[in-house]
């Protein structure tokens, strides 16, 4: 009998942990756009492994502060990521900004309406999207943690604090999103 139980709890305990790795990740946003090079992508659909989706402009501190983060991520894990840059409200043109910085990312460069129909409110806006289209991690919900001080900073100085903290947790996440699609290809 004793064994019985033992086996229906670890049953009811993989269950709740299969559950919870299901739990209210939602599905993002389908859209499509084109590439700097005119590709047509239809995304989450087309993306390639694990996609980090960075809305961006070239004027903001806290994106160029982050995109060499982002560039990292890309040289360690390779084909297991994309990074898709999804430029917005930028008068500049991004193409020369990645050129200029040797980035390998995805650049969508008119991104507007994805940004609105996601609810991207300011830059950066950051979202991994796991290969089942959904999303696991919005920067979003990191912005607010702020050290003591950090309002009195300029704006080019609180980018440089905040992106290291940022990348630590987009790294967190996104070592969570692979070590779950592992087991789950």
């Amino acid at each position: 009998m004793t064994r019985t139980i033992r086996n229906l709890a670890v049953l009811l305990l993989l269950l709740a942990t299969a559950s919870a790795y299901s739990q209210n990740f939602p599905p993002a946003e389908p859209f499509e756009l084109a590439t700097a090079e005119g590709t047509a992508l239809e995304l989450p659909a087309d993306q390639n492994g694990i996609g980090i989706y960075l809305f961006w402009a070239s004027w903001c501190p806290y994106c160029r502060a982050l995109m060499p983060h982002l560039q990292s991520l890309e040289d360690e894990f390779g084909d297991k990521i994309t990074i898709y840059a999804l430029n917005f409200r930028d008068q500049q043109d991004p193409e020369v900004y990645i050129a200029e910085h040797g980035f390998d990312f995805t650049l969508l460069p008119k991104a507007d309406s994805v940004a609105e129909r996601w609810g991207v409110q300011g830059t950066p806006g950051l979202f991994i999207i796991d290969r089942q289209g959904r999303v696991r991690f919005n920067l979003y919900d990191v912005l607010t943690n702020n050290p003591p001080g950090f309002e009195e900073l300029g704006h080019t100085q609180r980018a440089q604090r905040r992106a290291p903290f940022w990348a630590a947790r987009i790294r967190q996440a996104l070592d969570e999103v692979i070590s779950g699609s592992a087991s789950s290809d």
